[in-house]
Order: C-alpha cells, then structure tokens, then sequence
C-alpha cells in the first residue's frame, strides 16, 4: 500500500505542478493556484518521510498531515473547477482517490497497534 500511495501521491504532485503552471500562464491567476500548489506537493513529501518515522505515531502523524494537505488541496481544485480556471475534473477525483487510501492507510495503522 505504501508504494502505491507514494507513487500516485507523486503524480499527483508532478500533475498539479504543470496544472498551477498552466493556469498562471492562461489566466494570470497565482492566489488560488500557489495554495494548491503548497498543499498539492505536500501530500507527498509527507507521505514520503512517513516511510522513515521514528515509531508508530510519528508515522501516523505524518499520514494524517497529508490527509490534511490532500483536503486543502480538494478545496482548491474546487475552487478552481468552479469558478471555471480549470475544467478537467480528473485531477479532482485523483485527489479524493489518494485521500480515501490515506484514510485507509491511517486507520489501519492505528488498528495495528
């Protein structure tokens, strides 16, 4: 699960990194689009140094602050879908995809204390 939830989050990031980039160019937007960007690449970095936490709890702590980055990240793409700076909603979807599997993810790490 771990490498499955490292590699999306990781195309992930790599996907909102050309979307935030097209869209400043489109539509000289950088408010929304640098917020999703922080939250956006940070699901990953997180998940990332999950892998070397020091116990249990660090590395559910480092899960759970991805869940939080990968929702903040669903408010921005929701924005920017909504108020038409984007209109492919896949990227959407990929988002709330990676969250159910950090959710998955975290519960089953507590359940395996």
């Amino acid at each position: 699960m771990a490498n499955l939830l490292m590699d999306k989050s990781k195309v992930f990031a790599l996907d909102i990194i050309k979307i935030c980039s097209q869209i400043k160019r489109a539509h000289k937007e950088s408010v929304l689009t640098n917020q999703l960007l922080r939250s956006g690449t940070s699901i990953g970095a997180n998940i990332h140094e999950a892998q070397y936490a020091h116990s249990r709890a660090d590395f559910i702590s480092k899960l759970q602050i991805s869940l939080k980055e990968c929702a903040e990240s669903e408010y921005w793409l929701e924005l920017l879908i909504e108020s038409s700076y984007w209109n492919d909603r896949t990227i959407l979807e990929r988002c709330t995809e990676i969250k159910k599997i950090l959710i998955s993810s975290i519960n089953t790490a507590k359940d395996n204390k």
